[in-house]
């Protein structure tokens, strides 16, 4: 295991200016909404490559150069974060539905795609797609569409019932989408540019998660391993085990393997598994390897060579080798830490942008930026809350 090689082991000062004031909460929670103005316009406000973090009444928006806190939003409740698919924009997914952030100009903006119970948001391909959990709800739009409101060409579908699912556009205009009810997930279905249905398998049980691959392959993870969807149709891919859950993963555009968490106890409250699985999309194979500890559902990323990247809970960010599923290093970070039973507890999270992982660490309330290059980390700031959610504007 290897230290970091530090630019900027000081904490930075943490200046913080007055936000918006918005009560809202996360899918499943009550809450309304009162907004108050902010002290910076859009125009005086322009944040480099900006960092959002959540905490515990609020957002933080970060300069993703320096770490510095360039805008506090408040903001009540437990909200999740995505990017939204430009260099600019984040989705804040509130009690609303998904609200729009301009990360970029520190403002939470008042443009909300209506959704019950906002879920999964997915960018592939130049498009940009939300799932709705509560209505089975779907819009796709350009992803550099976003501008001041909802694009006016955004497409709407609908999945055959409401579940917890997921859905991503492929270049052909081809959307896939998950299979489920409020009991039960199944598996996926395509639907052609027309909005016909041209493929379907439901041999995912508990299906979850989606990442894209070379080719513009996609694979969603389900209990016993993952279904691969490209220009052949659909390919089943099985776990080692009889329940082999893979539930999060994290692909590249450039490489055919897709990193994937692996977890093999249906029975237990909390699972710290030890191992990762690698999808290959090119043969249809699964290959687990051993990592030195734990992890979770926010470990995971890629690096600017397809590497894989798994934060552990020994403290390292550790980095693997998709072709020769060999741990290549592991560099320490922070102390070592235990996941939270409650999933929207704060723990570590990795956020991966370009050639840069951004890494929080909720002991010591502290954000830092990795250069994945050269294993220097770049800068460092602490926080006054503990942070939660970790993302940004997309690459």
């Amino acid at each position: 295991m290897r230290s970091p090689r530090t630019a900027a082991r000081a904490a930075l000062p943490v200046a913080l200016s007055a936000g918006l004031l918005l009560s809202a909460c996360s899918a499943g929670q009550d809450g309304g909404a009162e907004q108050a103005s902010t002290d910076a316009s859009p125009a005086e406000a322009a944040i480099a490559n900006p960092i959002a973090v959540t905490y515990d009444g609020g957002i933080y928006v970060l300069d993703g150069d320096t770490l510095e806190v360039a805008q506090d939003i408040e903001i009540e409740g437990f909200n999740r974060l995505n990017p939204a698919g430009d260099d600019r924009h984040v989705f804040v997914s509130t009690s609303e539905g998904f609200q729009v952030l301009d990360a970029a100009a520190g403002e939470l903006t008042d443009t909300v795609f209506a959704a019950d119970t906002p879920g999964h948001v997915v960018r592939h391909a130049g498009r940009t797609v939300l799932f709705a959990d509560g209505s089975g709800e779907i819009t796709a739009f350009d992803s550099d569409a976003l501008g001041d409101g909802i694009p006016e060409d955004a497409e709407t579908h609908t999945a055959e019932e409401a579940h917890h699912g997921v859905a991503v556009e492929r270049e052909n205009g081809e959307l896939l989408l998950t299979i489920g009810t409020e009991e039960e997930r199944t598996g996926a279905l395509v639907l052609d540019a027309d909005g016909e249905e041209i493929a379907r398998s439901e041999d995912c049980p508990g299906v979850h998660g989606e990442a894209a691959a070379e080719g513009d392959t996609i694979v969603i993870g389900c209990e016993d391993g993952v279904l691969v969807y490209g220009d052949d149709g659909f390919t089943k891919v099985d776990a080692e085990h009889d329940y082999g859950r893979i539930g999060n993963q994290a692909g590249s555009d450039t490489s055919p393997i897709v990193l994937g968490d692996y977890k093999t106890d249906p029975d237990a409250e909390l699972e710290r598994p030890e191992q990762v699985s690698l999808i290959d999309t090119s043969d249809a194979s699964l290959t687990l390897v051993e990592l030195p500890s734990s992890y979770t559902f926010r470990s995971l990323g890629r690096g600017p060579g397809d590497e894989a990247l798994v934060l552990g809970t020994d403290g390292s960010l550790h980095v693997i080798d998709p072709e020769t599923a060999e741990l290549t290093d592991s560099i320490e970070l922070m102390d070592a830490w235990e996941e939270p039973l409650e999933w929207q507890q704060p723990r570590p999270a990795l956020f991966v942008r370009g050639g840069t992982a951004y890494v929080t660490d909720t002991a010591t309330r502290q954000v830092h930026a990795l250069n994945l290059e050269t294993g220097e980390v770049t800068a460092s700031t602490t926080l006054e809350e503990t942070p939660n959610e970790l993302s940004g504007v997309a690459p």
